[in-house]
């Protein structure tokens, strides 16, 4: 779970606090250097620690927080505030010219997942209604160029590519097609080092002077802490980036490099990549990530994926088969399946308030076993069998566990959860008088009841 390290700090830090009724001054200090040396140990820039601590000190120990009546919770949204600021305090997004195409020119080190999130801002926009074309300007790397090809044929977007040539050239014309055919916009993909060199600034440098991209976006890997600050320092400094794309926070990163990129060069993080698969890509909100980093939860980013996956028309009729009392087996495993799209039982867990530091890795690895083993009892049922569940006999268990590969008692318990779950929908439906569910709410919101 990205940044469990330390928001589990951060939360001991706090959890002193708010076991004394009355905060000292002292009591402040002390809470802060806990919260410097968390920051610290997750690879945030000393200095960016240190100026971090300082203001949340300064604004913290003021007569109105001290003798406030809720003077934890004060000093909590202070830092919650600073955090915020500190990461760019709004969401950026990319300046789209008025003159078509636009140009996004991607760039970074090599292995630092460029090309693969080429591909997943082009399918980022094609869900925004736009005609991305990727070019393949990496003619260096083996297999670079078809690698792109691959991940753009999956997410929809056509690759513009003329071979081994030279890269400057093949952005020209990639940017002339795309004028002639209506493609905007333009994504970039070039080629990247195992460290920065000279040759590769030039070559980038010249690209740049070529086609004059509307926006230059850094891929660092969020994984390599500090140094993704270094990279985009340099960066910056010898080509001028207009933005920052993070990868990986959904692995066991320390979080540096998130709180501190926007703070060391001034830029924002636009986009974070949250997953491997191609949809897992997200706009970057300070103050959404603030909350995560909090274990304060995100909501809103939950209820966003939720209408993404889902989509309002399908939720609408899930609703209209619940007031019906026609949810079956088959509503429910389309259920089980939208949750696995919104991304890992712990991402998702995550972003639910509260929810952060409380339940274990293996907590959540029993959770996404539980559903796998769901998902596997119901597909071994016949479709006579999902829609009607009562008539499912101890022999049609057995045939179903044999072919599931789980026992009868898993069988079992599944048909009871889904019982329980048609008398709660009942009562619930009952209650609203038959009004339509509400867009928003989460799939699975009448889900399996997971070991948690």
């Amino acid at each position: 779970m990205a940044f469990e390290g330390l928001s589990e700090k951060l939360s001991q830090a706090f959890k002193k606090l708010r076991s004394k009724g009355r905060l000292r001054e002292e009591d402040i200090r002390e809470a802060m250097r806990e919260v410097r040396l968390a920051l610290l140990e997750a690879d945030v820039n000393f200095k960016v620690a240190r100026d971090f601590t300082k203001a949340v000190t300064e604004k913290a120990v003021g007569r109105e927080v001290l003798e406030s009546l809720t003077p934890a919770q004060q000093v909590i949204k202070i830092v919650r505030d600073e955090m915020t600021r500190l990461m760019g305090s709004t969401n950026s997004e990319i300046r789209f010219s008025s003159k078509k195409p636009t140009i996004l020119m991607m760039c970074g080190l090599q292995g630092s997942g460029k090309t693969t999130h080429s591909a997943k801002l082009a399918r980022y926009f094609r869900q925004g209604g736009r005609r991305p074309l990727l070019a393949a300007c990496d003619v260096y790397r083996p297999a670079a160029i078809e690698q792109l090809k691959v991940v753009g044929e999956k997410v929809g977007a056509p690759v513009f590519e003329q071979g081994q040539g030279d890269p400057v050239e093949i952005a020209r014309a990639a940017v002339r097609h795309a004028k002639d055919y209506g493609f905007d916009p333009v994504i970039i993909d070039t080629a990247g080092r195992l460290h920065i060199d000279e040759a590769l600034m030039q070559e980038l440098q010249a690209i740049k002077e070529a086609v004059s991209p509307h926006e230059i976006l850094l891929v660092v890997d969020a994984m390599v802490g500090q140094d993704a600050v270094n990279v985009a320092e340099k960066f910056d400094s010898d080509l001028g980036i207009d933005g920052v794309i993070l990868t990986k926070l959904d692995g066991d990163t320390r979080g540096g490099a998130a709180l501190s990129v926007r703070a060391v060069t001034g830029k924002p993080i636009k986009f974070a990549g949250t997953g491997e698969k191609l949809e897992d890509l997200e706009p970057f909100y300070p103050d959404r990530m603030a909350s995560r980093i909090l274990g304060m939860g995100d909501v809103l980013t939950l209820i966003e994926r939720a209408e993404q996956e889902v989509g309002e028309k399908e939720a609408l009729k899930t609703a209209q088969r619940i007031r019906e009392n026609k949810f079956d087996l088959n509503d429910w495993l389309e259920q089980l399946r939208q949750i696995h799209k919104m991304g890992p039982l712990s991402q998702v867990l995550s972003m639910i308030p509260g929810v952060q530091g409380k339940i274990k890795d293996e907590d959540t690895e029993r959770g996404e076993q539980e559903m796998r083993r769901m998902e596997a009892i119901i597909q071994s049922m016949t479709p006579k069998e999902r829609e009607k569940p009562d008539v499912i006999n101890p022999s049609r268990k057995r045939r179903i566990a044999a072919g599931s590969g789980t026992g009868v008692e898993d069988v079992n318990r599944l048909l009871k959860q889904y019982r329980q779950m048609q008398t709660m929908m009942k009562q619930l439906t009952g209650r609203t008088g038959g009004k339509k569910r509400r867009r928003g709410m989460i799939p699975g919101g009448f889900g399996p009841n997971l070991p948690f």
